[in-house]
């Protein structure tokens, strides 16, 4: 059999027989493997957010919606009177924050003629 010699490999009519080497990345192949990798992570995470939405909306009895009391604030009225009235048994303090929270207020002044959405009375 014929056998060319170059640079210490050797080339056979089979093929390459020489010294093995190393395998090689650049940067791009790199970031590109790694991609590759990731994407399964990646996908899982999208459907367990997105997913997580209408398990959420959903409550131990299947319902999906839930209704509010609503109150328009009238002049003079403060956050702290609305929350007594609308859960005389409660804390105030604590029906404000629900109340700060649900209706996305920055802070606990309001204005009259604002209309608000109540938390249902535990």
């Amino acid at each position: 059999m014929s056998a060319i010699t170059a640079n210490g490999a050797e080339f056979t009519a089979n093929g390459f027989s020489g010294a093995r080497t190393r395998l090689r990345l650049t940067r791009r192949g790199r970031v590109v493997f790694t991609a590759l990798g990731a994407l399964p992570l990646v996908i899982w995470a999208a459907f367990s957010v997105l997913g997580a939405g209408a398990a959420a909306a959903d409550d131990a009895f299947g319902q999906t919606g839930t209704s509010f009391e609503y109150v328009t604030v009238g002049a003079g009225d403060t956050l702290w009177e609305i929350a007594e009235a609308a859960d005389p048994g409660a804390d105030p303090r604590v029906v404000i924050d629900d109340i700060v929270r649900l209706n996305g207020l920055d802070s606990s002044v309001v204005e009259p003629g604002q209309r608000l959405a109540l938390p249902a009375v535990r």
